[in-house]
């Protein structure tokens, strides 16, 4: 039988979403550089053309695609299929450790098939925390779960570490390691990419709305905020890269689609969202990442949500909590539209 000692360390690298490809995009092109290790990426595919595209802007594929997704799926349908494709994946790759970023349904399952393979987890940026279990659902809980399943925890920042500290994690297993997006973000800043729209003003705010707690109605006041500010302001423009899952891009093209100054465009590469980043005046996003990336930029970002994870950026004063809220919303990007110190 051979031992494992006789062959190259299986490293499996699991991603399923843009966000998750770029920041592990970074990691695996390190660690195929290290002697030793075999490096093995799989992709669950649960955002699965943009996904593609963000491991294409790393020179990167999937050797494993399990494509999981399926139209109208529910959450507990998505969880029940990215276990059973992980397991059986895990037990043809036979990895020493698996490794997988952030708080998806990808990084909860992926945990949960090493752990009943006794297979070593790694949670890259671990120990991030609301401290409410809804918001943001169901990524909160996928964080935790998947923390406590882990056995190291690489935490971006020292208060991800203590986060992980009062809920019994050994301090010898927690890493502070800072963040991989930003090393994607500096790869990506440093080439010569055009901006991929024309801007309509000097003054463009920058907009990404996707996660599932904006749905509804929370959305549609986003929207509406939108509509207000370029209404009355002529030096604001809007561009929306529009998520393609028909929750986001319905509500948002009934509200927002032929609007003056406002601008709706398919997901770009992130070389070129990084452009965006680059060209805006100010962001809008419910996403994290880009509460991370904004500020490495030097841009403002006002995040539409009620609570956030990275509380760090809140309180370096680089990050505002405007949560979906069309009146703080706009009184917000009036406030640093006014402010000659922006």
């Amino acid at each position: 039988m051979e031992d494992a000692t006789d062959r190259e360390r299986v490293v499996v690298c699991v991603v399923g979403t843009r966000p998750e490809a770029v920041k592990m995009g970074p990691i695996v092109i390190r660690l195929r550089e290290a002697a030793g290790l075999s490096v093995r990426l799989v992709s669950t595919g649960q955002h699965r053309e943009l996904l593609n595209q963000a491991l294409s802007d790393f020179g990167l594929e999937a050797d494993l695609d399990l494509g999981l997704m399926r139209p109208g799926q529910s959450l507990a349908e998505v969880t029940a299929r990215a276990l059973t494709a992980l397991d059986a994946a895990f037990a043809s790759e036979r990895p020493d450790f698996v490794l997988a970023q952030g708080d998806t349904t990808t990084v909860l399952a992926s945990a949960l098939a090493a752990y009943y393979r006794q297979v070593p987890f790694g949670h890259v940026e671990a120990g991030l925390r609301t401290g409410n279990p809804y918001r943001p659902f169901p990524e909160e809980k996928n964080r935790v779960v998947a923390g406590h399943l882990a056995e190291v925890h690489f935490a971006p920042t020292p208060q991800a570490r203590l986060n992980l500290l009062r809920e019994g994690i050994a301090g010898a297993s927690i890493h502070v390691t800072g963040n991989p997006g930003i090393d994607a973000l500096r790869l990506a800043a440093g080439r010569p990419v055009a901006c991929p729209v024309e801007l309509e003003t000097d003054r463009m705010i920058l907009v990404t709305a996707h996660r599932r707690e904006s749905f509804g109605e929370p959305l549609a006041e986003v929207c509406q905020a939108l509509r207000d500010l370029v209404d009355r302001d002529p030096r604001l423009s809007v561009v929306f890269p529009v998520h393609p899952n028909p929750a986001v891009r319905e509500a948002v093209e009934a509200h927002l689609r032929g609007r003056p100054r406002i601008r709706l465009i398919d997901p770009v590469g992130y070389p070129g969202f990084v452009a965006l980043m680059k060209a805006s005046f100010l962001i809008l996003t419910d996403s994290g990442g880009v509460q991370e990336e904004g500020p490495s930029l030097g841009k403002p970002v006002l995040v539409l949500r009620d609570e956030t994870e990275r509380p760090e950026a809140v309180a370096a004063g680089t990050v505002r909590l405007v949560g979906p809220h069309r009146g703080a919303i706009v009184e917000a990007v009036e406030s640093l539209a006014s402010d000659p110190d922006l």
